[in-house]
């Protein structure tokens, strides 16, 4: 309430289930777009309208590594990842963005 959106690109929101932080431990894909598709943007268009919710990217950001950032990134509603740990090391860094194209 009160935030000023010219555009939906300008923001990106960042989801990760408050059990995941700090644990290693992630949600399932499904548990992620369930979250993302059928809570969050609903919410979002409620609050800003559904062509800025639409534009607005949500990210998953629990435990992203190789393993599993393919599977995120194949979810209707997830626009991407925001990775922590898995960044620290330029190898798993990069075959998550090899997942990601």
């Amino acid at each position: 309430k009160g935030i000023f959106i010219e555009e939906g690109r300008q923001v990106v929101i960042a989801y990760e289930p408050i059990w995941a932080i700090g644990s290693g431990k992630s949600a399932t894909p499904e548990d992620a777009q369930q979250i993302i598709g059928g809570v969050t943007r609903p919410v979002l268009a409620n609050l800003l309208g559904e062509e800025t919710a639409q534009a607005i990217r949500i990210l998953y950001g629990g435990s992203v590594n190789p393993g599993n950032a393919g599977s995120f990134f194949y979810q209707e509603d997830v626009d991407g990842a925001l990775v922590g740990g898995a960044s620290l090391e330029a190898d798993s860094f990069l075959e998550i963005i090899d997942r990601a194209t």
